[in-house]
């Protein structure tokens, strides 16, 4: 007995020794451990003539090949005439490391706004780099940005868990179409002729030069009202306008003020501004079609590609998304299945002809912009066929949405993405850590230890009541 004691106690100091000497490896033996950077934010404000909107975004401050893996954190939406005390005006700022840019129209009005937006973030923790007017053509650069990003053609996440690239090939073009101008923005494949129309963006690593071009007063609220316009001024009676694109039976009452209350559209000199016009629908869709292709001017020069209006445009190339006004008309009319160009065609051109007591007892509710349905998705066709140069062999390469990968589609993520390209990445910091090997041995170690000496303690227990 006095041998198997001795054998126990042994056992139980080599426990002990062995645990003190697994947790002093532990605590003692460290080495330098490199933690990842702090995640970055950032905020936009887009502040447009009828709303403002917030958006808030991040990104691991290690980015990847220099621009930032961007995600949206969260979103605010404020209704407000913005257009009757300032200018069009976005402003994206960043917690910590931040920065700020804008967008507007009327640049004496801008830079009274922008100093007031300055003093007022200014008393906030962030590092605000200014406001500025956003062209049209960044406009439709950066929502070209948005919509790549989301549907990963700049970079997507591999099941090697690594960061790819996709080839060239797989980027889209995008076709936006807002309220007042509408933009064109894809790699043309050939060397752009009037550099007015290229801009240059270096993402993840790769460079893309783009053709991008905007057309304002062709979104399709000024469009509608430019073609309002001209069907006034055609008018034999100048109180009266007979409106081919509205369904028959449907009648309203403008003023000529309401009218010609675009910088997009000019009043006659003989126009009252408190003259009341009646503007009656009569639904004729061939009519309707001759009448808003007298908007567009589709000629070009000798030896010379074009959009719209004497604008340079290369051929469209590659698939294409079309998002915001271009989604929405087509979505009521049941198109955005990818259907041809024919029956695009046949269906918009029935619509036309509907009366509008039928569409009225058909959509009960949505009344208010009835009338408007025909004579957008004529504009659309026109937009793209007339204006774009889209073809019944290039249009099955355009895609109608309104979301990529579940997201609205703006300019304010592409802007952002591309804002990270300014913000130097961190060093990872260094701090004294473990090796995960070590600290899981010695704590396997201890552990079995511990176990070991449970044991012996079980087996001297048993043997004394032997």
């Amino acid at each position: 007995m006095d041998y198997k004691a001795k054998a126990i106690a042994g056992l139980l100091a080599a426990t002990c020794v062995f645990s003190i000497i697994a947790l002093i490896l532990t605590v003692v033996n460290v080495k330098d451990v490199f933690l990842p950077p702090s995640t970055k934010y950032g905020l936009v404000f887009d502040a447009g003539s009828t709303h403002t909107a917030l958006y808030i975004y991040r990104w691991p401050a290690d980015k990847e090949n220099g621009t930032g893996i961007v995600s949206q954190v969260e979103a605010c939406t404020v209704s407000g005439e913005c257009a009757e005390t300032c200018p069009s005006l976005s402003v994206p700022v960043q917690w910590g490391d931040t920065g700020l840019a804008g967008a507007g129209q009327n640049s004496t009005k801008a830079e009274q706004v922008f100093a007031e937006v300055a003093k007022a973030i200014g008393e906030y923790p962030v590092d605000f780099r200014g406001a500025r007017i956003l062209t049209g053509n960044e406009e439709g650069s950066f929502g070209w940005i948005t919509v790549n990003y989301l549907l990963e053609t700049l970079v997507k996440f591999s099941f090697a868990e690594q960061w790819e690239h996709p080839q060239d090939t797989e980027v889209l073009g995008a076709l936006d179409l807002g309220g007042a101008s509408t933009q064109i923005t894809f790699q043309p494949g050939v060397t752009i002729e009037d550099k007015n129309t290229s801009v240059f963006f270096r993402l993840y690593g790769t460079d893309y030069l783009l053709y991008t071009h905007s057309y304002l007063c062709y979104g399709q609220t000024q469009a509608l009202k430019m073609l309002l316009a001209a069907l006034h001024k055609g008018s034999p009676t100048p109180q009266q306008i007979s409106h081919p694109c509205y369904p028959k039976g449907y009648q309203e009452n403008v003023t000529t003020a309401d009218l010609y209350n675009s910088p997009c559209v000019h009043a006659p000199s003989t126009a009252s501004p408190a003259q009341v016009l009646t503007v009656t629908g009569t639904g004729e869709p061939a009519a309707c079609r001759t009448a808003i292709q007298r908007l567009f001017n589709s000629s070009c020069g000798a030896n010379r590609t074009c959009g719209f209006n004497g604008v340079y445009q290369p051929p469209v190339r590659g698939q294409f998304f079309a998002f915001a006004g271009f989604y929405h008309t087509f979505h009521f009319l049941n198109l955005t299945s990818q259907q041809s160009l024919n029956d695009v065609n046949s269906t918009v051109e029935t619509f036309c002809k509907k009366n509008w007591a039928e569409l009225v007892e058909t959509f009960p509710q949505q009344k208010g912009y009835l009338h408007t349905y025909c004579p957008v998705a004529m504009y659309i066709l026109t937009l793209l066929l007339d204006g774009y140069k889209f073809n019944e062999h290039t249009w099955s390469s355009i895609r109608f949405s309104r979301q990529a990968a579940n997201t609205d589609i703006g300019w304010t993520l592409g802007f952002m993405l591309n804002f990270t390209n300014m913000i130097p990445t961190e060093a990872l910091e260094q701090v004294k850590g473990h090796q995960p090997s070590l600290w899981a041995g010695a704590v396997s170690f201890i552990v079995l230890a511990i176990v070991a000496g449970l044991v012996a303690v079980f087996l001297q227990c048993f043997w004394k009541t032997k």
